[in-house]
């Protein structure tokens, strides 16, 4: 059985409160083959400082400004040396088993491409992996953040994430993935669980109408059908109604 080298990649920016037990969470992973990167958006509050007490069990540590969250992904990615990727974004957790499990699936799965591993979010599990849903869901396609990984080859082939798309860049790199390059994935089951999604972050921030605009876009840039679009536009939006 092959212990894959598993890069994880963690942005961070002024997250004092957070940063610490996300790394913990890596460093004591059961599973040992890990190569672990922190890119921080030049933060000022104690973020570095945090940071710097574990800097001997860190493999690259880049502070510097960034043109956002996924500007600060590419710069992960550049760094990226392992055979699996994946990002825990400062705030989210692992679950110490996670990369055993996702190491078992990638033996098991020698055919796939990319991985999504189950994810506890505030409303519950988000777990498995359909390819239909790309074409009928808004933005958050499944968790990036904790529950995604991806082999090398196949993050080569997908490329850097686009950042003229501000708020779902990392549901562009899904739609490209999926639909463009045709790779294929699968999903863990439900107690196979991977990390924990903290509410509050950087997805939690977005407003609905930008948001929705920018999904529409990436939509039609990747050539999904203008009444497809509109349909599951009227259907979001009637969905989340309750909400105004």
């Amino acid at each position: 059985m092959e212990t894959p080298l598993i890069t994880i990649i963690t942005v961070v920016l002024n997250d004092e409160k957070n940063i610490e037990e996300t790394i913990l969470s890596v460093l004591n992973q059961k599973y040992k083959n890990i190569q672990y990167v922190i890119i921080d958006g030049e933060s000022k509050d104690r973020t570095k400082n945090i940071i710097e007490k574990y800097r001997n069990n860190i493999d690259t540590f880049l502070s510097e400004k960034d043109k956002g969250i996924y500007d600060a992904f590419n710069k992960g990615l550049s760094y990226a040396k392992g055979d699996l990727i994946g990002f825990v974004n400062s705030g989210d957790t692992l679950t110490e088993d996670s990369l055993i499990y996702l190491s078992k699936y990638y033996n098991l799965y020698e055919d796939k491409d990319f991985f999504f591993g189950a994810v506890k979010k505030h409303w519950g599990i988000l777990h498995g992996y359909k390819k239909w849903k790309i074409h009928f869901s808004w933005g958050f396609y499944s968790s990036h953040s904790t529950g995604f990984y991806i082999k090398k080859d196949a993050a080569k082939v997908v490329g850097e994430y686009n950042l003229k798309y501000k708020y779902s860049s990392d549901y562009d790199y899904f739609y490209r993935m999926i639909v463009k390059h045709k790779l294929k994935g699968i999903g863990t089951k439900k107690d196979e669980l991977f990390g924990i999604f903290r509410r509050g972050g950087w997805s939690s921030q977005q407003d609905f109408f930008e948001h929705a605009a920018e999904c529409t876009k990436i939509r039609l840039d990747n050539g999904q059908n203008i009444l497809m679009v509109l349909l599951t536009f009227i259907i979001k939006f009637i969905f989340n109604y309750r909400r105004f």
